[in-house]
């Protein structure tokens, strides 16, 4: 859900230079982040920091996204759709093996399918209710027969919920992950680092690293400070661009700037007074200036978007010009709904780009007359209980990271808590239509949320790195949930 990346000992190893590991080693590799999975089971505790870790290195789908946001076959090596846009027929590959030993069949394939619909707790399992039956037509052949025409469903299996399981391997996915992926787990150490060890028996090309350590840091300003002296080798997510200059020596470093599908999000709670009134939510877009948020906040890096739809959306254009910054309009629109004076809490994550974008979003909301509190709180655990669950909120700031995800704003029951029928009916239409009739029905969708004031958008995450100079095959683009790590290597000497 929320694009939020989570200390242990920093390794002050041996020098990076000349195509060697923070550890030393020409076959390692390890990785910065701030936001700490809670658990490693996906289909029971949410946030985005777990699939980032799991996705695509210990779990793998049936079909997966390039770096273009196509989708590709993957552990089906073909499918076919029918005519009527009902029934996927997935042909899968031979000789995979889960990490435990088993093999990878059809009958993992229609058992994981089926568990997403009966034992996942997650709201984003709902993107399976879609599917009437999955069967076994051989041991390598599964078929899909979908209640109606969808076209999203196919993209959502390459997401979490795509994510195939061993019918023998699923009794501690918390502490004991079994996929089919490039790597598997070796060790977790909770506020520390989980550690991946690569796969001896992977079906596929095999990545040239051995072991990759993704290293979890309370604050940016101490893996920062790991980076500078050798202890990590990419910091994943840089947390605050105004840091990169640190980082400017081409002898060592290289910065990765890339899109990415993470939208951030100022939510207003739907359901909630003073919210209910559209022209109280319009008035905090008017308030906002984005550019000088941007420029403020994440040092110019971030791109405005002005709706829930990222680049690489079919239906994406820039809307930003639906709401240009005018404080006058947003204090008309505030004494107009009797709103001037109201005092309101912000709850964002303790992450560095919410708190930052924080500081400036009360700053221009305080100018139009409204008292703004900023209350952060502990990510993931805190924030998910009470704003994601109990919606114990006025305001938040979260980047969501799922791609393709204007479907978060047509359940009334989610954190926003948006309620309007006309967009679910478009959504619905988009998605049972041919795939012309998707891009219009979405895009209509997409210009009737930021027209309707649903939420703001402050701007689109970078996929922003810095790298040891002699890393290779990072992913530009964040594409996907996951963290894409079998094409990285070490440059040779």
């Amino acid at each position: 859900m929320a694009g939020c990346a989570l200390l242990g000992g920093v390794l002050a190893g041996c020098g990076s230079g000349g195509g060697s590991s923070a550890s030393g080693a020409t076959d390692t590799l390890s990785v910065g982040l701030i936001a700490e999975p809670a658990s490693l089971d996906f289909t029971t505790t949410d946030g985005a920091a777990i699939p980032q870790a799991m996705l695509g290195s210990v779990y793998e789908g049936l079909v997966r996204l390039d770096q273009q946001g196509r989708i590709q076959p993957h552990l089906a090596e073909r499918y076919e759709r029918s005519d009527d846009g009902r029934t996927y027929t997935f042909h899968l590959r031979r000789g995979v093996k889960f990490t435990n030993g088993a093999d990878f069949t059809a009958d993992d394939a229609v058992f994981s399918i089926d568990r997403v619909k009966k034992d996942w707790k997650l709201k984003i399992a709902r993107q399976m209710d879609v599917v009437e039956k999955a069967e076994k037509t051989d041991d390598h052949t599964v078929k899909v027969t979908l209640s109606r025409p969808s076209n999203g469903w196919l993209f959502s299996m390459t997401e979490r919920i795509g994510a195939m399981f061993s019918r023998t391997g699923v009794g501690d996915l918390a502490n004991h992950p079994v996929g089919t992926g490039p790597f598997e787990l070796a060790e977790r150490r909770r506020g520390e680092r989980i550690v991946l060890d690569r796969n001896s028996s992977y079906w596929g090309t095999k990545p040239e690293l051995s072991k990759v350590t993704l290293k979890y840091f309370k604050d940016a300003g101490a893996m920062n400070n790991a980076m500078l002296t050798n202890g990590i080798d990419v910091l994943g997510t840089v947390q605050a661009p105004e840091s990169l200059s640190r980082f400017a020596d081409t002898n060592r470093f290289r910065t990765i700037e890339g899109t990415s599908t993470g939208e951030v999000v100022l939510s207003m709670n739907n359901a909630r007074e003073p919210f209910k009134d559209k022209r109280v939510r319009q008035a905090v877009r008017y308030a906002i200036d984005h550019k000088a948020l941007v420029d403020t906040a994440r040092s110019g890096h971030g791109k405005l978007i002005g709706t829930m739809a990222t680049p690489t959306d079919p239906w994406y254009e820039d809307l930003t010009g639906r709401y240009p910054y005018d404080p006058a309009k947003a204090k008309a629109l505030l004494k107009d709904a009797g709103a001037e004076g109201k005092s309101l809490r912000l709850r964002v994550p303790n992450m560095p780009y919410a708190v930052s974008a924080a500081q400036v979003v009360k700053s221009q909301l305080d100018q139009v007359g409204l008292k703004v509190e900023i209350e952060p709180l502990e990510f993931p655990a805190r924030w998910l209980s009470e704003v994601f669950t109990k919606g114990d909120y006025d305001m938040s700031i979260i980047d969501h990271a799922e791609p393709r995800d204007l479907w978060t704003f047509a359940d009334s029951g989610y954190y926003f808590h948006y309620d309007n029928p006309e967009y679910g009916r478009l959504l619905k239409e988009g998605d049972a239509g041919k795939p012309a009739d998707e891009t219009a029905r979405y895009r209509e969708a997409a210009r009737l949320l930021s027209d309707d004031a649903a939420a703001d958008w402050l701007y689109l995450m970078p996929n922003l790195m810095v790298a040891d100079k002699n890393l290779t095959g990072l992913p530009v683009n964040q594409v996907g949930e996951g963290f894409e790590l079998t094409g990285v290597r070490w440059a040779k000497k």
